[in-house]
């Protein structure tokens, strides 16, 4: 399997600690500093996860250098504050590049890597099945469009049949039909959607049918929200869920 990968990507950063008091200059929390992690995160993730299922990838992402930085505490796992650096990001500037692929995936993060044009030339050239995850409320019909709820009810324009709904603890909608998510403790979001679309991509080349590829793709993200931070898959994941 060989899949074209584009779109925005970040690195995502990761400091946990403990709260254990307020600050006396401002009713804010202090975390006292425990660890750090970094990773790779939007794009990157996508590219990641689909290298887990053994996917060959092509990946065109922006140069720049977009930054999310988590504070988290750590025994109540919640997020007590995000910062994000976030240069200005050139469009993309590539040639639709030549080679033989099985699926284009377009993770637009609406950060301007990919235009609002470039969305639907992208979409129209490319010869074969498109998946695309974007935040943009202007979509093109003949791809594979996988939006969560909030950002489904954002679209004003037309909404093409292949409108792939993720609905978190619920599972995920597709022309009319629930496909279930597994029960499991959700510790982390962040990533689950990249974990889902490259799942998702895979699905369909290995059965070449959505039907068989949603439920996959569920079983995926229910992997990664299991885990803390920006969760790739292991070998051992990905077994398990094509067993």
């Amino acid at each position: 399997m060989k899949v074209l990968l584009i779109g925005d990507s970040c690195e995502d950063r990761y400091f946990y600690g403990d709260v254990k008091r307020l600050s006396p200059e401002a009713p804010v929390p202090i975390l006292e500093y425990k660890r750090g992690v970094t990773s790779k995160g939007m794009a990157w993730n996508v590219f990641n996860n689909l290298d887990a299922f053994g996917v060959e990838i092509d990946i065109l992402t922006n140069e720049e250098e977009i930054i999310k930085t988590r504070f988290i505490d750590e025994k109540s796992n919640q997020q007590i504050l995000r910062s994000d650096e976030e240069p200005e990001i050139k469009p993309f500037p590539y040639e639709f590049p030549q080679g033989n692929y099985d699926a284009l995936v377009i993770s637009d993060y609406d950060k301007g890597f990919i235009t609002q044009s470039k969305l639907f030339e992208l979409s129209n050239w490319f010869q074969g099945p498109v998946f695309i995850d974007t935040k943009k409320t202007c979509i093109p019909g003949n791809a594979f469009i996988k939006v969560n709820e909030s950002e489904f009810k954002k679209i004003t324009h037309f909404i093409p049949d292949n409108m792939i709904i993720t609905k978190g603890g619920e599972g995920t909608e597709y022309q009319g039909k629930l496909y279930p998510a597994q029960k499991v403790n959700v510790f982390d979001v962040v990533g689950a959607g990249d974990t889902f679309l490259a799942a998702l991509t895979y699905g369909y080349i290995k059965y070449g049918r959505i039907d068989k590829a949603i439920p996959l793709a569920n079983r995926a993200a229910a992997v990664a929200v299991s885990h803390r931070g920006t969760y790739v898959l292991t070998k051992e994941d990905v077994n398990e869920i094509l067993r």
